[in-house]
């Protein structure tokens, strides 16, 4: 789920499994050669897992599947089998987030944690709380037992539905973790699907990525979701403010994101967040700022076709990196990263 983890994608045609880079892989000849097997039932794994089932098509010398069913990787949350020790968990996080996050966290996630009754009572239940998202905007919470493949999840958001860990972070990872659980999705993802503007480009992101996948073109709309999805801000009246769910799961992020002197802030600008690398396993070095959640979903009402080919070429910039012509809100000092971030503490 747009992360740069390694998965094996193989392709089951009859009894033979094939890696997916050996068809990539294929001369013209050789797809010449399977032509035979067109409309031929073929299975899509994913890290040995099954994804999809559709037929094999060969033509002009092409090759391609025509999907017929997507396997959507939902589990039952089986709430009830949810021990004391993680609804406790469950409610020491929320507290100690919901304190921190005032002050700091947009308006509308403040306003729809209210609104959806997110509260430290013990682990949501996924179903009750659709049932209030889906009156609200028409979302659903769906638990998955993992991160889901990116034509997965895409397929998800592009239905309204939200993919989200059934699973609580151990103790001993409380304060963080790499892979998201139920606390991350939750508290950081599921409030802004209640705000109608961002629940709409939510669902248009879905929808891009599936031709994002199309084009080859996926690290470029990552990087979207990245740095507004996940570690967005915005700019309010009183000042900036966090709406990505990566900061506003994050305690020690919440307060580095918005206060500390390192990080650049830089106003939004598609193609060039485009072209900027990012951080998985620490803080940020570049905060993008959005003017309104209007201008974001605008941005998917443009033809990304032009926009991927305008940065198709161009050389990345490094996470840390003020590009020319940037709308510098803050200039930061780089230092937490000089210092080695989160490994140099």
């Amino acid at each position: 789920m747009l992360l740069d983890v390694p998965v094996r994608v193989d392709v089951v045609l009859g009894e033979a499994r094939i890696p997916m880079e050996e068809l990539l892989a294929l001369s013209p000849g050789e797809i010449v050669a399977l032509e035979r097997h067109t409309n031929e039932p073929v299975d899509i794994y994913v890290s040995g897992r099954l994804v999809a089932r559709g037929k094999l098509v060969v033509s002009d010398g092409q090759l391609g599947v025509t999907l017929s069913e997507i396997i959507d990787f939902t589990i039952d949350q089986a709430w009830e089998t949810y021990s004391a020790a993680e609804h406790d968990r469950w409610d020491r996080l929320f507290r100690r987030q919901k304190e921190i996050t005032k002050g700091r966290a947009s308006q509308a996630a403040l306003d729809a944690m209210h609104q959806l009754e997110l509260s430290p009572s013990g682990i949501p239940h996924m179903g009750r709380l659709s049932d209030k998202l889906e009156q609200i905007t028409g979302w659903r919470v769906v638990p998955v037992a993992e991160l889901v493949p990116d034509e997965v999840f895409f397929d998800h958001l592009a239905n309204r539905r939200f993919p989200a860990g059934a699973f609580i972070r151990p103790e001993e990872e409380f304060d963080y973790l790499q892979e998201p659980d139920i606390f991350h999705d939750i508290f950081g993802h599921v409030p802004m699907l209640a705000n109608p503007v961002f629940a709409d480009f939510m669902e248009a992101y879905g929808k891009g990525g599936q031709r994002a996948m199309r084009l080859g073109q996926l690290h470029n709309l990552a990087r979207l979701y990245w740095y507004t999805v996940e570690f967005g801000l915005i700019q309010e009246e009183d000042g900036l403010r966090i709406y990505g769910a990566g900061i506003l799961s994050s305690p020690q992020e919440t307060v580095f994101a918005l206060e500390d002197a390192s990080p650049n802030r830089v106003g939004f600008d598609l193609k060039r967040l485009m072209r900027t690398k990012y951080i998985i396993d620490d803080f940020q070095q570049t905060y993008f700022v959005i003017p309104s959640f209007e201008a974001l979903l605008e941005t998917c009402y443009k033809d990304f076709g032009d926009v991927y080919a305008e940065v198709k070429g161009l050389p990345d910039y490094e996470a840390h990196e003020l590009a020319p012509g940037d709308d510098v809100i803050t200039r930061g000092t780089l230092e937490y990263f000089k210092a080695g971030g989160r490994k140099g503490r």
